[in-house]
């Protein structure tokens, strides 16, 4: 069973109105919505639950579908706001996006999220979008292969592992994860820490097929306009990538004046409009990166509506 990372903290920031409306943009399993449906549910409060990937949808349901006051819905959180209106809503008082992959994709979604088994080499979190990662592999150049591998990867051997690829596909068309992983450990060596060669990779490949970043800074962008007043935004990343944009987009929020800095006062107009709840992002403790070693990398950022 995926272990929920960083969940006390995430439900005790997030919930500040246990009659209000929160939404769960990327419910996985459905551990972080199970425990906010625990508190929600119970005085009147409702909780909409989102995810692309229609096997998460069908588990979750399992998991959440003996509580009236939830809703579960396939999708892609940058679209909340059209999802939102769809069913009536206008503004929420919460949103939690956990971006990282659940144990079910990693392990039994059979597309080839992992290098530890031999899959198909698929990567979508959403089965109906039509590029897969071994579509990439096989007909990308090898200049924007290394791109992709260096930018969302941040994989310093990128242009050697491109190389590698392009010279295997000629020989036959690369399918498999299992397939991937051995061309990569034929040029990398394995560090002496205990990660995969391949783990940059394989998390390049993933952002680039899903579009990742683009639409975590799509989603971002209309947050402020769908956060009621005081309501939250709970994120927790799992990378420099994806911190980093959200980093940005606080700093954005907190202080968006343009004006230049010999004007001594503000004549643009621009007001801030959310809040840092937290001066710096919260880690996992010790106590839960040694029960659930995927939690290791991530970091909780929460910020409120003005």
């Amino acid at each position: 069973m995926h272990k929920p990372v960083l969940l006390k903290e995430a439900i005790e920031l997030l919930i500040t109105k246990e009659e209000g409306i929160y939404v769960d943009g990327t419910v996985g399993t459905g551990g972080h919505s199970e425990a906010i449906a625990k508190v929600v549910c119970k005085r009147g409060g409702r909780l909409i639950c989102i995810d692309r990937d229609p096997e998460a949808i069908e588990f979750a349901k399992k998991r959440l579908s003996y509580n009236d006051c939830v809703k579960l819905l396939r999708g892609n959180f940058k679209d909340i706001d059209i999802i939102l209106e769809d069913i009536g809503i206008e503004k929420v008082d919460g949103i939690l996006l956990d971006l990282g992959m659940s144990s079910a994709q990693l392990e039994v979604s059979g597309r080839g999220f992992s290098f530890l088994r031999d899959e198909p080499l698929d990567m979508r979190m959403d089965p109906y979008q039509p590029i897969k990662a071994k579509d990439l592999v096989n007909n990308l150049s090898e200049y924007e292969l290394s791109r992709i591998i260096k930018e969302y990867g941040e994989e310093r051997k990128a242009r050697l592992i491109a190389k590698a690829i392009v010279k295997e596909r000629k020989k036959r068309p690369i399918e498999s994860s299992l397939q991937l992983a051995k061309i990569i450990s034929s040029v990398v060596q394995m560090p002496a820490q205990r990660r995969h060669p391949a783990t940059k990779t394989f998390q390049a490949l993933r952002i680039a097929v899903n579009q990742e970043l683009d639409n975590l800074k799509i989603f971002l962008e209309k947050v402020p306009e769908i956060l009621k007043k005081k309501g939250r935004l709970v994120i927790i990343s799992y990378h420099s990538l994806e911190d980093r944009i959200v980093k940005e987009f606080i700093k954005k929020w907190e202080n968006p004046c343009t004006c230049p800095r010999y004007i001594p006062y503000c004549i643009c107009g621009r007001v801030p409009v959310m809040k840092r709840v937290n001066k710096k992002g919260i880690k996992p403790s010790e106590e839960e990166v040694k029960d659930n070693p995927r939690a290791r990398s991530a970091i909780l950022r929460v910020v409120e509506r003005i």
